[in-house]
């Protein structure tokens, strides 16, 4: 009889408990892109918050994951020298903020969670990839507002000697690559079905916000 008390003990402390997140993905097929100073061609978000999405204001929340890469041309002079850039980065979400990075957002109190998040549904976006003492000159400054207006630029990375230019990172916002972002500001939220079938469609400005 104990021994079957055990084993019941046993197994409800092993039970595999799912983990809830939402998932915040965008890539530059999602905006029009202008180049302010040199260029940036490509570029994919993947956040993995640890919890599920909700209207309301977010200051570093807890995190999974953050993965991303961002490609780009350098035609003019920057402190690096380099004439492009394909920076990838695949990084759990201590490590992001310990790394002097940051992430604030705010999603719309009428925003309708069950279809997704909508680039319009995000009164302001800030994700400022920074890095400190890790040699890089790319991670990037990524912010967008409601009225569909927002940017990309380097962030003010600092510290580290980058193995290409030998040299210690002190970059400054901007001086090695600047584009504008835009989007359609008056996309209107579609219902869940629609949502799920209707991708043909071709709406600009969808983030995706999936749980797994």
């Amino acid at each position: 009889m104990k021994r079957t008390t055990f084993l019941v003990a046993v197994l409800l402390c092993s039970k595999v408990v799912p983990v809830l997140a939402d998932t915040i993905s965008f890539t530059h097929e999602d905006f029009l892109l202008t180049s302010v100073f040199n260029d940036v061609t490509e570029f994919s978000f993947s956040i993995e918050i640890d919890g599920t999405l909700a209207p309301g204001s977010y200051s570093n929340p807890a995190l999974l994951g953050v993965q991303y890469s961002v490609l780009g041309v350098l035609t003019e002079n920057t402190p690096s020298g380099f004439p492009g850039f394909n920076l990838q980065r695949t990084i759990g979400g201590e490590a992001f903020y310990t790394q002097g990075s940051s992430l604030d957002f705010v999603i719309s109190a009428s925003a309708n969670l069950s279809d997704g998040v909508q680039i319009t549904e995000f009164v302001e976006f800030n994700f400022d990839g920074r890095e400190e003492g890790t040699g890089r000159y790319h991670p990037p400054l990524l912010v967008f507002a409601q009225d569909g207006t927002g940017s990309i630029r380097n962030s003010n990375n600092t510290g580290g000697i980058n193995p290409g230019s030998g040299q210690e990172v002190n970059v400054g916002f901007g001086e090695e690559y600047i584009v504008d972002l835009s989007f359609e500001s008056t996309i209107i939220p579609v219902p869940a079905a629609a949502w799920l079938f209707g991708s043909a469609l071709g709406l600009l400005g969808w983030l995706r916000s999936r749980t797994g």
